[in-house]
């Protein structure tokens, strides 16, 4: 029988030079290290894996909330369950009310803001990583 070693990246990576030089909260933005090709063929694969599996899943989800819909109304239809469209359309009239209320006094947390600019500072910093990944990202849609 073939027997497996488990590794421990966190361990792995404790002691290595190399892990410390690429992460290391000082070290700026790994990417920009890497050349163009580089830098092009990163984003472009972690963008085509993106795409494939965002693809995968929507299909999925779509599949399930669209088939959902369809066996309720065939249920509604042949009298296996009862819509009281009234009571619906006044739950859906106060969740427009709650929606319009909360959308009026929207203010983003300090937090959420500079998670926003340190994105937007990378994506500014790595166009060339950024640009690959757009476009993988729209290959594995494709595909």
């Amino acid at each position: 029988e073939e027997s497996f070693n488990v590794l421990d990246l966190a361990e792995y990576t404790k002691n290595r030079p190399w892990w410390r030089k690429i992460f290391a909260p000082s070290s700026g933005s790994s990417a920009e290290k890497y050349n163009v090709a580089t830098q092009l063929v990163i984003g472009g694969v972690t963008g085509w894996c993106t795409g494939f599996i965002f693809q995968k899943v929507g299909k999925l989800a779509a599949t399930a909330v669209g088939g959902g819909f369809f066996l309720l109304q065939i249920a509604n239809h042949t009298g296996y369950i009862k819509v009281d469209w009234k009571l619906v359309e006044r739950d859906v009239n106060k969740a427009k009310q709650q929606l319009k209320f909360h959308s009026s006094g929207n203010k983003v947390s300090p937090e959420v803001k500079s998670r926003v600019d340190e994105v937007i500072i990378f994506l500014k910093k790595n166009v060339i990583l950024t640009g690959g990944f757009a476009g993988g990202f729209m290959l594995g849609m494709a595909s």
